[in-house]
């Protein structure tokens, strides 16, 4: 889980072949237009195919042999510890473990637990309300999960939901409810001999009764056999082994018993009706406590005070219930949806609502604007926007799904591998371009998950149901409100003691003493707890930047560490083209890269001669790409774009939709096209910039001209780091392959001969620089027939390449990306940039912008021994600058061998360094280095080059898990797991907002990270004042009741209401206004609301606050006019010296408060630039000094006032002003001194411990601070 440390282990590649193979079932039926011969062909292949797959037998010997103590974290449910009435299930799309227990009723306890509720007027009922474990331990009976009348899921959040199950009778098998794939994960975990593994998993085994449950909108089923609930979600057909197979479509009779087991295919959140809604914010506690606090003080005669709470109440609960349904609505109308689709079904197309599309059904997607399920593309090709999903702005292309990546899909888990996602059109997603197979007949897909199984339905889910927050400040809250009930209580004792003494009944000493609990703990804290933060979303919309998650800005603040992507996010979008470097072959035979070329335009495409290798890097440049044209404009990733229009040759699909916006060919060509393109000759074809001619077919002698025609494309993978294509030139009856690709991996592919003997010598230089260089291979393609391309092998295709050379392209930075960074630094933010570049490359774009110093050295790993698979490497890290500087692999500290004064002894530089760790390194490191090893590794790296977006986000959380408070910034695309997993995640996207991270920038550079950051600070700091002022408002009105108590007296309904309403409110909601600061401090805000900085100024003004009503209390007793108030048992006592005199000092003092309390630099702007606050305080201010010194008598009459000696007027007034200046000055000055002095006590007493006779600090309490201390670092 997310505080968990994730290892994986090593596995063999058998144990790898387990999760991505399965039982194929091969069903030869040949395609119309084929030939018989090529029929046999194609058979040939599909056995060839089938020996890549894993028999039954095979499964089930590697399934009895597995390790019973392997430990695998999938999409489905393991827990060691399941028994037949309860199970574990990991939840992968969210995170979260779920505990799941059967239970049924225990009768009688459920009649006594009923009895009870109705004798306690609902109580007993109540708190069961609240306290569902209660409920469940009382009324409940376990039972085996197969049996249950009801089940209780309880997340690791200790989140608990009771939810009924549903049966109905169901005459199909095991496996048209579960995946194979999906049970033979779960049976690795546990030790089988072969007969238990052959019937659990017999997928024909009859299931008679379904047994379903659902939870949060997420479908289980009961395996009956492996006594568990299992995801229907990730479920696979068995016959899905060959595209052929879709064409049939389904029966009605297969769709009806589908429909019953996956549900409609709707994302429907079900909205809770008004009454329902209504009742559960009445029955909140906050709610219950101000409603009992209503009628209590009803009962005690404060009518006016207790009717105004109750309007105050009633506003907010139904202002809440109007904001839920409205954000319910809006979520609900932006994941519902609903079209006519045209499904095959029963041997015919029909029209049919998207609402009724089952897995399996074959769709046709011709004129579908936006995808209206999860499916598998199976014939044509298309376009999607898929920035809803990801944030990424440039259009993707789909491709048809193979036969060898059909049978190798793994759908047990919700998460899309890159190579299966190429063929994968997701919900939600718009369509910018759709084609048949052969531009006649219609492009088809084969529906795949629905509903909420969807990406789009899990992104959904994510929303309504967000991890619960744990931010240290919202714990602390609730304890503190715990603290303030205990001073109730004691103030409770008290005054029961003076009520006795008093002789006071004892129904008024309850009401009188329960009063106390509803002054010391305000009703209003929770709504002022959230006004920071809506006033920091407010500012940072109008900076461009939307916040879909209102409780990340306050943890904004607390951000001490922060990864950036680079393309995209340090670095411009667009790469320019720096130069091309082919190889040529000198005189002598040997190979070395020719002068750098600053164009192509010189370059015949058509020459093959053997010195040079520039024309084939022009044939990889124009067509190893993926670029589209949609409305006559290239589509396609900024790379592929900027490369093809450096070349300025021209693109034309075989529709005729051409780059340069040129009408189609002739009839008699584009019929030919059309013919080619049938059995997928050429769909694209380029050309060099006016080359294009009509094509007459009759003539044999014609020169044919320059066009090279795309047959095939391997598209780009991130895992692989490079792309292909097969290519066919006009009239040429052979064809070429064209790679390009990440240097590191071209290597390996290409054949040593073909290597230029200076290689390394350039792409250092080039990387060093800051440059991306892209390398390119080839080769000729012989004997392979043009409709054999599809079933063609990548690993085979892409092997014993001729190098070609590099394509060199320069990235700059943006404008604004040094100056953030160098703010961050100064502000002692750690910033570590994370890419999937060249490791070299990366450290030249640190240096550049400033996240590594110039002079600091780098140092870059290198596997010595092995590879990042094998426990057994060796690993080892070596300097950038300084060739043989080497970081000890134990220590990660650098190793000199430098002798001083010919001694012998070792000289150590204490020079500033940083590593810069490799993909390959990182996840070596994880797998199988020592804990030590890589917790020092994660401190020091503040470079991660050729990362894989899991490997991003794995990143992330592994800092989180030393102690950092994580946030990510990156352009939606490849970093959506690592935006949803940081503490706070920034995309920069021109969308409004994207549900690809909690934060969405349309300015599009990291500045952004610097408003959240301050903003965020703004906010954690406004919460914290806020909190504070409402907890010594509570308590200041709590020395004044208890001090009236002392001889039966006490405030009055107005002046309740003065306080509350006139006072309280406005400057509780306008304390929140002070604008951020505009320059980031070095220190964080803290997060703890026990911590000595807070308590110790909580406490110092409580202490000053209640002394200063002790001495108006003390100095009104001491005047000659004084008159004792005569006690009256059955009257209120309200209008006496003392009632006036606490209550004018008490209203100066909720005001000066606020003053005291209105933090300014260095998070926020000072007070005086808040002008509502000012004008408010002004305000009452004087109004409260025109109460003190001339109120009139119609003033004093209904604020229930005595009249006071002029000279005691001003008194209070000069007493009040005093009051502001000492709590000003303590907050200012004193409170640090004092906290410096208890700082440096605490240090002397516990601090240090001796060892050795030296003092050594004590062990820090993140996991960061220790290794930084162990490692003698003191910067971030």
């Amino acid at each position: 889980m997310g505080n968990l440390r994730r290892r994986r282990n090593s596995e063999s590649s058998d144990e790898e072949d387990i999760h991505n193979k399965h039982i194929t079932v091969e069903l030869n039926t040949s395609d119309e237009e084929q030939s018989d011969s090529e029929e046999e062909d194609d058979d040939e292949d599909d056995d060839e195919d089938d020996d890549d797959g894993e028999s039954g037998v095979d499964t089930i010997q590697r399934l009895t042999a597995s390790r019973p103590n392997e430990i695998r974290i999938s999409g489905l449910n393991y827990i060691s510890k399941d028994t037949q009435d309860e199970q574990l299930l990991l939840l992968e799309d969210e995170d979260v473990q779920i505990h799941i227990v059967g239970y049924k009723y225990n009768r009688l306890y459920l009649l006594l637990y009923r009895l009870f509720s109705f004798l306690t007027l609902g109580v007993v009922w109540l708190v069961a309300r609240w306290v569902p474990k209660w409920y469940v331990s009382w009324i409940g009976t376990r039972v085996p999960l197969k049996d249950a009348e009801w089940l209780v899921f309880e997340s690791q959040y200790n989140e608990i939901e009771i939810i009924r199950p549903f049966r109905e009778w169901y005459q199909g098998t095991i496996g048209s409810v579960f995946s194979y794939d999906q049970i033979k994960e779960v049976l690795l975990q546990f030790n089988l001999d072969e007969e238990q593994a052959r019937n659990l998993l017999n997928m024909y085994e009859p299931l008679n009764q379904l047994m379903m449950v659902e939870y949060r909108y997420i479908r289980l089923a009961f395996h009956p056999m492996l006594h568990k609930f299992l995801i229907v979600g990730f479920w696979k057909d068995q016959s899905w082994n060959t595209t052929k197979n879709f064409k049939q479509g389904l029966s009605f009779e297969k769709y009806h018993d589908r429909l019953s087991v996956f549900g409609p295919n709707l994302i429907n959140i079900r909205e809770k009706p008004t009454l329902k809604l209504l009742t559960d914010e009445v029955l909140n506690p906050f709610y219950v406590f101000q409603i009992g606090s209503i009628l209590l003080w009803c009962m005690d005669d404060y009518y006016y005070y207790a009717f105004c709470i109750f309007i105050i109440s009633a506003f907010s609960i139904i202002s809440t219930l109007i904001e839920t349904k409205q954000t319910m609505k809006r979520m609900k109308d932006m994941s519902f949806f609903e079209c006519s689709v045209r499904v095959f079904r029963s041997g015919s197309w029909r029209n049919v609502s998207s609402v009724e599309l089952v897995p399996g059904d074959l769709i046709d997607i011709t004129n579908i604007h936006t995808v209206p399920c999860d499916a598998m593309l199976i014939s044509g090709d298309c376009i999607l926007n898929e920035s809803m999903l990801t944030g990424e702005s440039v259009p993707v292309s789909k491709v048809p799904m193979s036969d060898p990546t059909l049978r190798k899909m793994n759908l047990s888990s919700s998460v899309i591998p890159a190579e299966i996602s190429k063929h994968f059109l997701f919900m939600g997603t718009k369509m910018v371009r759709v084609r048949g197979g052969d531009n006649i007949s219609n492009a088809t897909a084969i529906v795949v998950r629905t509903g909420f199984n969807t990406a789009k339905g899990a992104l959904v889910r994510s929303m309504l149901f967000p991890k619960p927050n744990n931010f240290k400040f919202y714990r602390d809250s609730f304890r503190f409100i715990g603290v303030l009930s205990i001073i109730a209580f004691i103030g409770f004792l008290i005054s029961s003691v003076n009520f006795i003494r008093l002789g006071i009944d004892s129904t008024t000493m309850l009401l009188r003493a329960l009063d106390l609990i509803t002054i010391v703990v305000p009703p209003a804290l929770p709504a002022t707890l959230s006004i920071g933060t809506s006033f920091a979303i407010s500012r940072l919309k109008k900076l461009g930047i939307f916040c879909i998650s209102p409780p990340r800005v306050n943890i904004g603040g607390k951000i001490d560490c922060m990864c950036f992507d680079k393309t995209g996010t340090l670095t411009e979008d667009g790469l320019d083209i720096h130069g091309i470097r082919a190889v040529k072959t000198t005189e002598d035979g040997k190979k070395l890269f020719d002068d750098e070329c600053k164009t192509v335009s010189h370059v015949d495409p058509n020459s093959d001669i053997n010195d040079s290798t520039q024309s084939r890097i022009l044939r990889t440049m124009t067509t190893c790409h993926s670029l589209k044209i949609v409305e006559g404009e290239l589509l396609g990733d900024p790379l592929d774009l900027k490369m093809f229009e450096f070349t300025q040759w021209e693109l034309e699909e075989s529709g005729g939709a051409s780059s340069m916006g040129l009408k189609p060919r002739s009839e008699l060509a584009s019929l030919q096209a059309k013919k080619s393109a049938k059995v997928g000759i050429m769909p694209t074809v380029v050309r060099p910039p006016g080359g294009r001619q009509d094509i007459n077919l009759q003539m044999d002698n014609t020169v044919p001209p320059i066009e090279f025609g795309i047959i095939h494309t391997f598209e780009f993978v991130s895992s692989l780091r490079r792309m292909s294509v097969i290519v066919r030139r006009l009239a040429s009856p052979t064809m070429e392959i064209f790679v390009k690709g990440a240097p590191e991996v071209m290597k390996d592919i290409c054949t040593p001969e073909s290597m230029p003997e200076d290689y390394q010598e350039r792409l250092y230089k080039y990387t060093h620089r800051g440059y991306r260089v892209i390398a390119c291979a080839s080769r000729q393609l012989l004997d392979v027939k043009w409709h054999k391309l599809h079933k063609l092998k990548r690993n085979e295709v892409e092997s014993n390449l001729t190098f070609l050379g590099f394509i060199i392209f320069e990235n700059k930075l943006k404008p604004r990306t040094t100056s953030a960074i160098t703010t961050l630094r100064n502000a002692n933010i750690r910033q570590i940039m994370c890419t999937g570049d060249n490791v070299l490359t990366a450290v030249s774009v640190a240096r550049e912008c400033g996240l590594i110093d110039e002079s600091a050295e780098v140092y870059i790993p290198r596997f010595l021994k092995g590879s990042s698979t094998e426990p057994d490497s060796e690993l080892c890290w070596e300097s950038v600058m300084h060739e043989g500087d080497e970081l000890s692999t134990d220590t990660l500290q650098p190793r000199y061998s430098e002798v001083i004064n010919n001694n012998n002894i070792p000289y150590r530089r204490q020079q500033e360094y940083y590593l810069a760790v490799t993909g390959e390194a990182f996840r070596w490191m994880v797998d199988h280095a020592a804990v030590d090893s890589f917790q020092r590794m994660l401190v020091k790296g503040a470079i991660y080059a050729r990362m894989s977006p899991d490997e991003k986000q794995e990143l992330v959380m592994e800092l989180q898990n030393i102690g950092y408070c994580v946030g990510f910034c990156g352009d939606g695309a490849n970093d959506c797991g690592a935006l949803k997993a940081g503490d706070i995640g920034i995309s920069l996207s021109e969308a409004e907002a994207s549900v690809a991270a909690p934060f969405t920038s349309n300015t599009m550079d990291i500045e952004c990270v610097i408003d959240v950051i301050k903003e965020g600070r703004a906010a954690l700091v406004t919460s914290f004042s806020c909190f504070k002022y409402m907890a010594l408002y509570s308590l200041i009105q709590f020395t004044s009741v208890t001090l009236l108590y002392a001889f039966g007296s006490n405030l009055g309904d107005f002046q309740f209401l003065y306080i509350d309403l006139f006072l309280i409110l406005p400057v509780a909601v306008y304390m929140g206004y002070t604008a951020s600061w505009p320059y980031l401090h070095k220190r964080r805000p803290t997060a703890s609301l026990v911590s000595k900085k807070v308590l110790t100024s909580l406490i110092g003004q409580i202490i000053i606050n209640s002394g200063f009503q002790l001495v108006s209390y003390w100095a009104v007793h001491q005047q000659s006019w004084y008159e004792p108030p005569v006690f009256n048992p059955d009257g209120e006592n309200i209008m006496c010296y003392e009632n006036t005199v606490l209550f004018l000092v008490s209203s100066y003092q909720y005001m000066l408060v606020a003053v005291v309390f209105s933090v300014g630099p260095p998070y926020r702007k000072p007070l005086w630039t808040n002008g509502r606050l000012v004008l408010t305080l002004s305000s009452l201010i004087c109004l409260t000094s025109w109460f003190v010194l001339t109120p009139p008598k119609v003033v004093m009459e209904f604020m229930e006032f005595v009249d006071l000696p002029i000279s005691f007027r001003w008194f209070i007034l000069l007493l009040s002003g005093m009051n502001l200046a000492v709590s000003l000055l303590c907050e200012k000055y004193i409170f640090y001194l004092i906290l410096a002095a208890v700082n440096r006590w605490c240090t002397t007493r516990s601090g240090y411990t001796v060892v050795g006779g030296s003092r050594e600090p004590q062990q820090q309490g993140k996991i960061y601070q220790r290794v930084m201390n162990e490692m003698g670092i003191h910067d971030l």
